[in-house]
């Protein structure tokens, strides 16, 4: 992959199947990686909070990644969630990872106990130095309850490693100034700001309804780079009231996906309730029908 897409574009922020017992599900997750690929997305996210990683063990994790990885082969990139609000434990993570045979790592911001700039760089810096990986780094304030600065931005883009970031900052400002000040790749991590992000220099998306609709997502960047920005506008449309639906009804876009793929959640999640299905399920019919009339 280029520098400017180090992970590619069109990137699947993977759910984790679980059998009806509730275990891993290693044989489903390599068939829905497989599909995930052939329908067009470039690279998988493992273990995120899609794919339910604080309720995953780490043996539970390393065994993802090899499914995965002997699923769909040496082509797409493979990444792993190994971020945690403990250094250490991030540490033999991504090296457990690395092990396992991932590409990159994502990592995200030390939640909860809210550490200044000066701590959560020096984090960032501890992964990237403990791996021989390119890391994603992913901020996510809303969730971690701490922003990495720009200015912590622009010093982390100076190691070799960190290469890119999952962006759900909710700041295009800030982020299109990143994009043009430091080499760093920009992934959208909001399904809103996919098409937005990528016209100002993002590299892509990394996606939780790509679990549902991946072909249906990536055409609108493949529009967008063939010259078509009408087209891209109207392709990305056509996944808003599913996107909308799926993250921002209440529910963790984990539950709202296995709704529609099937299979179990793990505790504390629930499923959804039968009328939130419905509604998810008319959402998905109306995009596949509208699909078919453009």
């Amino acid at each position: 992959m280029s520098t400017e897409r180090p992970f590619g574009r069109a990137l699947c922020a993977m759910i984790t199947p679980f059998s009806p017992s509730g275990e891993l599900d290693l044989d489903r997750a390599g068939e829905l990686a497989a599909h995930l690929v052939a329908e067009g997305c470039d690279g998988l996210v493992l273990s995120g909070t899609t794919g339910e990683s604080p309720t995953t063990s780490d043996a539970e994790k390393a065994a993802l990644v090899r499914a995965v990885r002997a699923a769909v082969g040496p082509g797409p990139s493979l990444l792993t969630g190994v971020g945690t609000a403990d250094t250490r434990h991030t540490v033999e993570l991504a090296r457990q990872a690395e092990e396992a045979g991932a590409d990159g790592l994502l990592v995200v911001t030390p939640y909860y106990s809210r550490p200044q700039q000066s701590a959560v760089e020096a984090h960032f810096l501890k992964v990237a130095d403990g791996t021989g990986l390119p890391v994603m780094v992913y901020d996510i304030p809303g969730r971690t309850g701490t922003r990495i600065e720009p200015a912590t931005m622009r010093r982390l883009a100076e190691h070799p490693r960190i290469v890119a970031v999952k962006d759900c900052s909710y700041d295009l400002l800030a982020s299109t100034r990143l994009i043009a000040e430091t080499s760093l790749a920009y992934y959208s991590g909001c399904e809103e700001t996919n098409l937005p992000l990528y016209a100002v220099g993002g590299a892509g998306y990394v996606s939780t309804v790509a679990n549902v609709v991946p072909r249906q997502l990536r055409a609108a960047l493949d529009a967008f780079d063939a010259g078509d920005t009408a087209g891209a506008a109207r392709l990305n449309a056509l996944t808003l009231p599913l996107a909308e639906l799926m993250m921002a009804s209440g529910l963790p876009g984990t539950v709202t996906a296995k709704a529609l793929l099937g299979g179990p959640v793990r505790e504390p999640l629930q499923p959804a309730d039968r009328e939130t299905v419905d509604g998810l399920r008319t959402a998905l019919e109306a995009l596949l029908q509208a699909e078919s009339v453009v």
